[in-house]
């Protein structure tokens, strides 16, 4: 869930921990629940109340927290009509709340990951990309004014003088360079932008969307280029607390309807299987304006399953209600392997959606995440 993406921020953390560690007479974490557990360092910030979030500055970076992350999603065609899926995504970590007095340039306490994943319909294809880095001497890291958060030439960055942002990242299978436009205000999801995880009051993030963003630009497979457009959907939430001990996943769903709403719905899955309350999600009319979910508010039931050659059993097609706002929508993955194979294995990918609101038909498109399904 864009929501609750602590596992796979820590254990990607773990990988470069010895190299950015900002403590050398320190041991580093080697176990999950040194980094997520609820002893964290009491030097680190805490999502415990509401705030009053400022824009644009909420886009940049919260040092002071733990966990962070900038989230994007979108579905894309050509203009012959080729249908594409991308996520480009870049977390920071804090491995420790400051950086001790040094002489060398290379001591930081902050880690960044960055993952690019591009789905291709008409091919059944889907390709995955990884970076990360020490957030030092330039080599990656986080800036407010203007907005530009990047790892060497990865980065998601504001363009000066206007309201767009800048999406630029590259490897040997696959490239996005995209200029993205917000088509409607940030939405708070929880409580005001506080979203609560548990029914521990320190397992909370803050936490907002841009829920519909025009999309136009490049995108490159092996060595065609495509010019593309569509929406995209941005996911911003810093924290510093975890998810339960009983809690092993999540589903997120990131929709985008044709009758110009939005649902978003993060299912936080149980050790027995079951929802936990804590689950919620948020709902945007056309014009904006957002309504809070609760977990009594949403039914999420699977309807397909798809197993990874890998191992582990994933849904892969769902009915979602909302009797609240008379909205009864199937969610069908464009292509059943969508699963990111980076540091740690989740799946992730492009869906449409078809189904009826107020009793009218109405479809869109979106995102899913899966997390806790694979044994890795």
């Amino acid at each position: 869930m864009a929501g609750t993406r602590f596992r796979m921020i820590a254990l990607l953390a773990v990988l470069i921990v010895g190299q950015v560690h900002s403590d050398e007479t320190a041991e580093p974490p080697s176990q999950l629940a040194d980094l997520l557990g609820s002893a964290a360092d009491a030097r680190f910030a805490r999502a415990l109340e509401p705030r009053a979030f400022a824009f644009p500055d909420d886009h940049g970076p919260h040092p002071a927290f733990r966990n962070e992350w900038w989230y994007v999603t979108g579905n894309l065609d050509d203009e012959a009509g080729r249908r594409f899926g991308f996520e480009l995504t870049i977390f920071r970590f804090s491995l420790a709340p400051t950086v001790p007095a040094s002489s060398s340039a290379w001591r930081t306490n902050q880690a960044y990951v960055a993952h690019l994943a591009v789905t291709d319909a008409e091919d059944d294809s889907f390709y995955v990309a990884q970076r990360y880095s020490r957030g030092a001497v330039g080599l990656a890291g986080a800036q407010a004014a203007p907005l530009r958060v990047w790892i060497n030439d990865w980065e998601i960055a504001a363009q000066a003088g206007t309201e767009a942002w800048r999406l630029r990242a590259s490897d040997d299978a696959i490239a996005v360079d995209l200029e993205l436009t917000a088509l409607k205000p940030p939405v708070l999801n929880g409580i005001d932008g506080l979203s609560q995880k548990s029914a521990d009051p320190e397992n909370a993030s803050y936490y907002y969307s841009i829920t519909r963003m025009q999309t136009e630009g490049q995108l490159r497979i092996g060595e065609r280029d495509y010019t593309v457009s569509g929406l995209s959907w941005l996911d911003r939430e810093w924290s510093t607390s975890a998810l339960a001990a009983d809690q092993v996943g999540w589903d997120w769903f990131a929709l985008q309807l044709a009758d110009g709403s939005e649902l978003m719905l993060y299912g936080l899955r149980l050790k027995d299987g079951a929802w936990d309350p804590a689950s919620a999600g948020s709902f945007v009319d056309a014009h904006g304006a957002a309504s809070h979910l609760t977990a009594s508010d949403a039914e999420i039931t699977v309807l397909d399953n798809w197993t990874s050659p890998e191992g582990g059993v994933y849904p892969s097609r769902w009915l979602l209600r909302i009797p609240r706002f008379d909205l009864e929508l199937t969610v069908t993955p464009v292509i059943s392997d969508q699963e990111l194979f980076t540091t740690v294995r989740y799946w992730e990918g492009a869906v449409d959606v078809e189904g009826k609101r107020d009793q009218l038909p109405v479809e869109g498109r979106g995102y899913v995440e899966l997390t806790g399904y694979s044994s890795e």
